[in-house]
């Protein structure tokens, strides 16, 4: 199982915070969030991950290269454009990276090792799983689903609440089948006029509607969290602590 990382952004909705240096590199308990990311991984099995770098792309290399007791193969994919795109960027310029099973996880986002143990773990649930936590309300920049049982209806952070039965935690499982879908549709989106703006999430939604091949795998009950806004600092600090004493 291959995971791939997007990393690209710079995170500047944490400036000054992420003025010289990536978001993916901020400090959580003696860690960077792109090392704890690949210590979950690592610890549920996966053996291969390439994280796609853009802003300070030389920084994230250099923390790469500190990481080679995880006994992973580690190499980076970079996005020359991740100041002018959105993530369906990224995913476009690893597309190459996209064949047999692989995971995508969003570079923002933190998962203790349960997390990943539970999404590599058997038989997935469709050719495209996407991971999801559920909660008693969501806000606006929640990635938000709409499910039926174990299938994806719809994702995206406009849905209307009626429909909202969970949100997206930005960690998805791909077949080869669902992965050829995949790159399918984001090499036609970018080849639209917005295409570089959009969400990759925005594909998987197409593809749900469309094809009817994604699934959903909860993770309720285990630690995740993002990293979006100064707020969110403090709450995945305390979350990390507590994993570093674990």
């Amino acid at each position: 199982m291959k995971a791939i990382i997007l990393s690209a952004g710079q995170g500047s909705r944490l400036l000054p915070l992420t003025a010289t240096s990536p978001k993916c590199l901020i400090d959580f308990s003696g860690r960077p969030l792109l090392e704890w990311q690949l210590r979950s991984l690592a610890q549920a099995g996966v053996r291969e991950a390439a994280v796609v770098t853009g802003f300070a792309a030389e920084q994230v290399e250099h923390a790469l290269e500190g990481l080679s007791g995880l006994g992973m193969k580690l190499r980076t994919v970079f996005n020359p454009f991740y100041a002018l795109a959105d993530n369906l960027a990224s995913c476009w310029m690893a597309r190459g990276e996209m064949m047999g099973d692989f995971l995508i996880l969003n570079g923002d986002t933190l998962i203790e090792p349960g997390v990943a143990a539970r999404v590599v773990e058997g038989a997935p649930t469709a050719p495209i799983t996407v991971t999801i936590d559920r909660k008693a309300d969501y806000d606006a920049d929640d990635m938000k689903v709409h499910t039926e049982g174990d299938r994806l209806l719809a994702i995206g952070k406009t849905l209307t609440a009626d429909v909202v039965n969970g949100e997206s935690i930005g960690f998805l499982r791909f077949s080869p089948e669902g992965g050829a879908a995949f790159v399918a549709e984001i090499d036609r989106a970018v080849h639209t006029e917005v295409g570089l703006k959009r969400w990759y999430l925005s594909a998987v939604d197409h593809i749900a509607k469309t094809e009817g091949i994604v699934g959903v795998r909860s993770i309720e009950g285990l630690d995740w969290g993002e990293l979006d806004f100064p707020a969110d600092l403090e709450r995945n600090r305390a979350m990390t602590a507590a994993w570093a004493k674990g």
